[in-house]
């Protein structure tokens, strides 16, 4: 049953909606620091615990568990309530924060950021999901481009933070400053949120969760170390493939039977669902593929403290809070956001077009202006697909509706974070054999400090070698922005509602829109 809710008006009222939205915005700002908080010590760690063919694991571990935890979480927040999932999310986070932090290898490391990814991904997408809980749909265009800001805060001041912690701590605080925080955000959602009474046993779709959860895996998997650790013609990489489309089929059949499915394909016969989860696919890649090297580039090529090296993703912030902020407002104010990601992702393009360009000579003035330039091609992104969605999809599968945005993010991420890496470390690696050398610093460690042991011209060359390895990275992520935008053209502008719609607790779902009612105006 669905009830039309006004504008909250009474003062209560509006308090509470603040503080939901304020608990939003502080989990989310949590679990998106998580992501990216890494980066800039990724060098140090590395040299400590590992060689450099697992420095892409630490990232794509959490953005693996994060793509997986995403879609059962939103799914639970539809059922329980968003309050106990959220509690529940940022215990998981914590508990892998400390894993993280005592961990006395890379791999033990890679385990305890896949644990705190589980809870991250929940986090991010029923904190956005809650807003779809207190505001009409063209008011969630302004809170959602604001949480899209706040996501881009924290993708930023991460690796800000990392490098600040690493340098004059060690980089184990990356991972205990987290408790603090989600302390902070457990008792800043306990006192906004109300609790949703329990409905009579409800279904859970165990089996759906796991083929889902394996699906992803063997993706991620395939793109990891395929050609790498795994030739592409191998019996494992066969194995892997083999299970991610025997899972997929499992799935498809699994959701079509059950009762309360994990991600209903019902969803995918609306117009705006698709094109903007192909849209943040995209996008997700070209993001999460690259942000990983930049800082890398200026510790490595430039020469820079890891600290300092963060710094340059900071115009990527300014860029990505401003725009995602002011497509928001645009949203709230006319209603309309079809052709904004269209032009938005061809900047997204040219920025890392011209990263493509960077070597030691380029200025970093002129590295500063590129990056600005992609983030904001990025920031409208964040804010328009999740409206797009939560505005084109039934009002019971708001939660999980919100999490595909961050899955489908999230596996352009974690494809693209992996295949990046690989692209930049089978091209390291042939450069560096054909100037005669076979790694650097110990167990092929990538160091500052195996790196300023070189001879002079030795390091010349090999700082070349670096730079022309990532040069193909950027090149790669230009051409998924040209893509995201041709995507883009394809999502339907369906008017943005100024009433809330209550679907009140207990109550039967209503029955799924008609393909052509949902997927043309």
């Amino acid at each position: 049953m669905k009830t039309a809710a006004p504008m909250p008006s009474e003062p209560g009222e509006k308090m509470r909606v603040r503080l939901a939205i304020t608990a939003a915005a502080t989990v989310l700002f949590l679990a998106s620091l998580g992501q990216t908080s890494v980066s800039t010590a990724l060098p140090i760690i590395v040299g400590e615990l590992g060689g450099l063919d697992h420095i892409t694991w630490v990232i794509t571990a959490y953005l693996l568990a994060s793509t997986v935890g995403a879609p059962v979480m939103g799914k639970l927040g539809d059922l329980f309530g968003r309050r106990a999932v959220l509690q529940a999310g940022i215990g998981v986070f914590l508990t892998g924060s400390v894993f993280c932090a005592l961990a006395p290898s890379m791999w033990a490391l890679v385990a305890g950021r896949f644990v705190q990814g589980l809870g991250g991904g929940g986090l991010i997408v029923v904190a956005m999901a809650t807003v779809a809980d207190v505001l009409p749909p063209r008011e969630r265009g302004r809170v959602q481009g604001a949480l899209g800001a706040v996501f881009g805060l924290s993708t930023v001041v991460g690796p800000l933070a990392g490098g600040f912690l690493v340098q004059h701590l060690t980089w184990q605080w990356i991972f205990w400053i987290n408790l603090p925080v989600g302390l902070a955000a457990f008792v800043v959602l306990s006192l906004a949120l109300e609790a949703r009474p329990s409905r009579a046993r409800p279904s859970i779709d165990y089996l759906g969760a796991v083929l889902l959860a394996v699906t992803l895996s063997c993706a991620v998997l395939i793109f990891s170390v395929g050609g790498v650790n795994l030739p592409w013609a191998s019996l494992g990489m066969a194995a892997l493939a083999a299970g991610m489309v025997l899972s997929l089929a499992g799935f498809i059949l699994t959701e079509r039977a059950a009762k309360e499915p994990i991600l209903p394909l019902s969803l995918f016969r609306i117009n705006n669902f698709v094109v903007s989860n192909l849209v943040g696919l995209i996008v997700g890649g070209a993001m999460f593929g690259t942000i990983t090297f930049i800082p890398m580039f200026m510790q490595v090529v430039k020469g820079m403290a890891p600290s300092p090296s963060g710094m340059f993703l900071t115009p990527m912030m300014l860029g990505l809070v401003g725009t995602s902020a002011l497509a928001g407002r645009i949203m709230a104010r006319t209603g309309r956001y079809r052709m904004m990601p269209v032009f938005s992702t061809l900047l997204l393009g040219l920025g890392m077009a011209g990263m493509a360009t960077i070597d030691a000579a380029t200025p970093n003035g002129l590295i500063l202006l590129f990056v600005f330039v992609a983030g904001v091609g990025i920031g409208p992104v964040m804010s328009i697909g999740v409206t797009a969605i939560q505005n084109a999809v039934p009002r019971e599968t708001v939660g999980v509706g919100t999490a595909s945005a961050n899955m489908f993010r999230l596996i352009g991420g974690s494809i693209g974070t992996a295949v990046f890496g690989a692209m930049f470390a089978t091209g390291l690696a042939t450069r560096l054999a054909a100037l005669g050398i076979d790694g650097i610093g110990p167990g092929g460690r990538l160091t500052g400090a195996a790196l300023a042991a070189l001879a002079p011209e030795a390091h010349a060359r090999v700082v070349a070698a670096i730079a022309e390895s990532l040069h193909p990275v950027f090149w790669s992520a230009a051409l998924l922005g040209l893509l995201a935008s041709a995507a883009a053209l394809l999502m339907r502008e369906r008017p943005l509602e100024d009433v809330l719609i209550v679907h009140r607790a207990g109550s039967q779902p209503d029955p799924a829109p008609e393909p052509e009612r949902t997927a043309a105006e």
